[in-house]
């Protein structure tokens, strides 16, 4: 059964042994807090899980913000529920005793979304991200500081949903703020491939030294 935390239903797994760091599990429209708990074990085999579900019903379908069509996000829905999600996952730190300086978010299309618009409104919350087929959430002025911020960005070259140029342009805008991003081009569409699971995990055992 969900937990349930500043109004966000949610699934928490404890640290295996002294590992201080937490992976935030961010799922996909359609998606739920049990989701992206495989994908997390496989990443970082010792974290904390923190995978919390998506407010916004889209057809029955569970997201983190609203959107108005394919591609075109609700920005003051987007800004609320980022402001919203920032507040779990403080309150998360408080109530399970999370090391607030290693936390990671790791999320999945939608939940890449939010992922990457944390970064961009709350630079300091996250230590980094891997995000798996995302989309620039929108473009905040000024440009917040995220110095030396490592990001992970898979995209598809195939991918029927998220254009290249919008990858591209996510990763400039990352980049632009401070962040050290890496992107990663696969070949498949807007699925998660083993590859990139495997890419994620070498990459995200290298921003943690070799800790994973």
């Amino acid at each position: 059964m969900a937990n349930e935390l500043s109004g966000f239903a949610h699934r928490f797994v404890p640290a295996e042994g002294d590992d201080p760091n937490t992976l935030l599990l961010l799922h996909g429209t359609g998606g739920n807090e049990d989701d992206l708990l495989p994908l997390g074990r496989m990443v970082h085999g010792n974290a904390a899980l923190l995978s919390p579900r998506g407010k916004i019903l889209e057809h029955g379908m569970p997201r983190f913000f609203r959107r108005l069509a394919e591609g075109v996000f609700d920005e003051e829905d987007l800004v609320n529920r980022t402001h919203e999600l920032a507040g779990f996952v403080e309150a998360a730190a408080t109530e399970y005793g999370l090391d607030r300086g290693r936390v990671w978010a790791v999320g999945f299309s939608n939940g890449a979304n939010i992922a990457a618009s944390l970064l961009l409104l709350h630079p300091g919350l996250l230590s980094g991200a891997v995000l798996l087929r995302a989309m620039v959430p929108l473009e905040p002025d000024p440009t917040p500081d995220l110095s030396g911020t490592p990001v992970y960005l898979a995209a598809g070259r195939s991918d029927p949903i998220v254009p290249a140029e919008n990858t591209e342009r996510l990763a400039g805008l990352l980049t632009e703020a401070g962040a050290s991003v890496t992107l990663d081009w696969q070949p498949g569409g807007h699925g998660i491939g083993q590859r990139e699971v495997e890419a994620a995990r070498d990459w995200l055992t290298q921003a943690l030294g070799g800790s994973a």
